[in-house]
Parts: C-alpha cells; sequence; structure tokens
C-alpha cells in the first residue's frame, strides 16, 4: 500500500508545500485544523480514550467529506474546460447549465454509503 501512495504523491507538485496546497483549499486546511485540536485536546475535556476515538473518528469522516467535495469540484470544473475547448461548443455555458453539473456531482456523492447512507 505505501507503493502505491508513493506513486500519487509523485505526481503532485514538489515544489509546494503542504501550506501552499491546503490554502488551495480552505475548507480542507478547517477540517484538518479541527482534527489536529482533536489531537492536541485543544478544548481539554477529554480524558478517555473512547472519546478521543470518537472525536478523531467524526473529524476524520469530515475531512474524507471535504476531500470529496473539493475533488467533485475539481472534477466539474476540468470536465467543463474540456467541453469548452472542443470546437464548435460555446465558449461560455449558461451558469444554470454549470451549477447543475456541479449539483449532479455533488447529490451523487452526498447519497454514497461514506455518509452511512446506501
Amino acid at each position: 500500500m505505501a507503493e502505491r501512495w508513493t506513486k500519487v504523491e509523485e505526481r503532485g507538485n514538489p515544489s509546494r508545500s503542504l501550506e501552499e496546497r491546503l490554502r488551495a483549499h480552505p475548507e480542507l486546511s478547517a477540517k484538518m485544523e479541527s482534527l489536529l485540536a482533536v489531537v492536541e485536546n485543544a478544548s481539554g475535556d477529554v480524558e478517555k480514550a473512547a472519546e478521543a476515538e470518537r472525536r478523531v473518528t467524526e473529524e476524520l469522516r469530515q475531512v474524507g467529506n471535504e476531500a470529496l467535495h473539493g475533488w467533485a469540484r475539481g472534477q466539474a470544473q476540468r470536465k467543463e474546460e474540456d467541453v469548452a475547448q472542443q470546437p464548435g461548443i460555446m465558449e461560455q455555458p449558461p451558469p444554470c447549465q454549470t451549477a447543475s453539473l456541479a449539483k449532479i456531482v455533488l447529490f451523487s456523492m452526498n447519497r454514497s454509503t461514506f455518509h452511512g447512507r446506501p
């Protein structure tokens, strides 16, 4: 499994730091801050491992959710750019079409089992 992640990391831009990359995704950055607050017990109210586990699990679920939403937004944008470059296609799609595509992608993600729904 480590080999698979190494290949994924190699495709990234090694000249950009993690901090720079997170700045491009403020929602994901905020979720990572929340996860760190749990790990550091910033509120000082977690004394039992079970509660720490529950909070970490919930934060990781939210981080994953935000990561998938970010991915979906990027995919929708790339698809729009690909279509716009094809000859004979409108230069700028009407805003309602763009919004509809994003809504379809996000709706399908919200229906996933990742959210605990069938």
